[in-house]
């Protein structure tokens, strides 16, 4: 059974995944995502994933696309041996944003919504 538990860091939420990324448990997942309306980072902690088929990563890419196509950027963070073996296989790794680091910075996700300057040159 697949759950997700949602923690908000101001405009940056992050989505811990636990159990299969697979066909028939993605509804979870999607809904746990599209539910992130005011955020402009969504990033998928991956470390508790067991296995993920093409069902799962068809969700992933939907994911990305729906997010991106509202300015949202969308990563995936912690990701196990497994999962990255079939991104590497599929290729998938090179779409999406992966943290190699076990930890992602949360300073570096916040940032201005896209389309805003920073007037401000000492900055």
């Amino acid at each position: 059974m697949l759950k997700v538990h949602t923690t908000n860091f101001g405009s940056v939420a992050v989505l811990c995944v636990q159990g299969r990324i697979v066909r028939g448990e993605l509804d979870v997942l999607r809904n746990a995502v599209l539910a992130q309306r005011k955020v402009n980072v969504v990033v998928l902690d991956l470390a508790r994933v067991s296995m993920i088929d093409a069902g799962g990563l068809g969700v992933l890419l939907e994911l990305r696309q729906h997010t991106e196509s509202r300015d949202i950027e969308f990563r995936l963070k912690n990701v196990t041996k497994l999962v990255r073996q079939v991104l590497e296989i599929t290729r998938l790794d090179t779409v999406f944003d992966i943290s190699v680091g076990k930890e992602v910075p949360l300073a570096r996700l916040h940032r201005q919504p896209r389309g805003l300057m920073d007037t401000d040159a000492s900055a």
